[in-house]
């Protein structure tokens, strides 16, 4: 007789093709695979033989085998459907990985040409400013004197800084701006600074003391120290370019250089020494960040983090070397003594103004004092480590002698 189903009062036992029809050439699956129940009238069903009054051998129709057998085909079909899924997730992630680091690695280059092309432009502008001297050199200081002012007022004004402080009054920031740009002009035509520093900070304390409301030392603090810093240290180039005008008469370029263009005379202790200095920072910029980007795992300051110590050692021997092969060729200073401590100044000053502007961007919560050079940032930027040198460089030449 044909098997039969019989309904009964106990639970079914879940069942699997494994239990069922076990093959020894096919592994087991490791999941049961419970069988949903189709109608609650069957719920409580075994299958039984109907040649057995004791209901001990239970004979299993075929369909409910090929049931069990589509249904955990569906099963493992399903197992392999997800993990192709997440294989192909985890390809997508890769490829954007990777299309990102390559955007990375495009804008990265793209930001290093920028700031050669612009850094090649710059220095040759400054060289022919430098080397005409007179009120082309004034005005062109005075014009980076102008935007270095205002960035910095700026950067005073910022959320960081003002967090801690009462910055000054916009319309005072401008006028200090100003004044610092009026003191290289006036050094110029004067012959020194006193007097229009001393005025300057006169009028700006006045300015500050009879304002609306409440005046701040932190107002005054920092505007007084924005004259000094924009405005009175950089009237020093001035004054070495344009105030010492001893010639140099062992200078080899001297006594080639054309008469129209002021022949020998044209090449004075003063220029020289601006050419050695600006030549020797630059120098120290380079090697301290080819040394720091080679050999650089001690910070030098928490200041500036990146910088190291390093870094720092490199850039001293690359100022001197330099300072070294130009006093050479344009026979000044004379000494070998002399030109190393020259060469020491100006990485002194060069490093001491780097980590200056440093500090005050870092309170400012900013990476650039300002984006008016592409790749290089603002003014201030550029002429940061050009602030304390010029005052360093102009003290050597004075008690050097000349």
């Amino acid at each position: 007789m044909a098997p039969f189903v019989e309904a009964c009062r106990y639970k079914p036992v879940p069942l699997s093709l494994s239990s069922l029809c076990s093959c020894p050439c096919r592994s087991s699956s490791t999941k049961p695979l419970i069988l949903p129940h189709s109608s609650p009238n069957y719920s409580n069903l075994r299958l039984v033989d109907s040649k057995s009054p004791s209901h001990s051998r239970i004979s299993v129709n075929r369909r409910v085998i090929a049931a069990v057998a589509r249904a955990e085909s569906d099963q493992l079909g399903d197992d392999s459907n997800s993990k192709e899924e997440e294989d192909r997730d985890q390809e997508l992630q890769n490829v954007e990985e990777d299309s990102s680091f390559d955007e990375q690695k495009r804008n990265s280059k793209s930001q290093f040409k920028k700031r050669v092309v612009f850094g090649l432009g710059i220095g040759f502008s400054v060289g022919g400013v430098v080397l005409a001297g007179g009120w082309i050199f004034t005005v062109a200081l005075a014009a980076a004197v102008l935007l270095s002012a205002r960035e910095y007022f700026e950067l005073v004004r910022s959320k960081g800084i003002a967090q801690g402080m009462t910055p000054p009054p916009r319309y005072l920031s401008r006028v200090c701006s100003v004044i610092c740009a009026l003191m290289p002009l006036l050094t110029l035509y004067f012959g020194h600074i006193d007097i229009s520093v001393t005025s300057g900070a006169f009028v700006v304390a006045m300015a500050l003391l009879l304002q609306r409301g409440n005046p701040r030392f932190s107002q005054l603090s920092s505007t007084m120290f924005g004259l000094f810093y924009c405005g009175y240290l950089p009237c020093f180039w001035v004054k070495l370019r344009c105030g010492l005008t001893a010639p140099v008469l062992n200078a080899g370029i001297g006594r080639s250089w054309p008469v129209l263009l002021g022949g020998q005379a044209h090449w004075t202790v003063g220029l020289v020494a601006i050419l050695v200095s600006f030549c020797g920072i630059i120098a120290s910029d380079t090697f301290a960040f080819l040394g720091g980007k080679a050999f650089g795992k001690t910070p030098l300051t928490s200041v500036s983090p990146k910088k190291t110590w390093e870094g720092a050692l490199a850039g001293l021997v690359g100022c001197i070397a330099i300072t070294v092969l130009l006093s050479k060729s344009l026979s000044w200073p004379q000494s070998l003594v002399s030109t190393i401590a020259f060469g020491f100044l100006n990485f002194f000053g060069s490093v001491f103004g780097d980590l200056t502007e440093s500090m005050i961007k870092r309170d400012a919560g900013v990476k650039d004092s300002g984006s008016l050079i592409p790749g290089h940032g603002g003014i201030l930027d550029r002429v940061d480590s050009y602030i304390f040198t010029g005052a360093l460089a102009y003290s050597f030449v004075r008690l050097h002698g000349v």
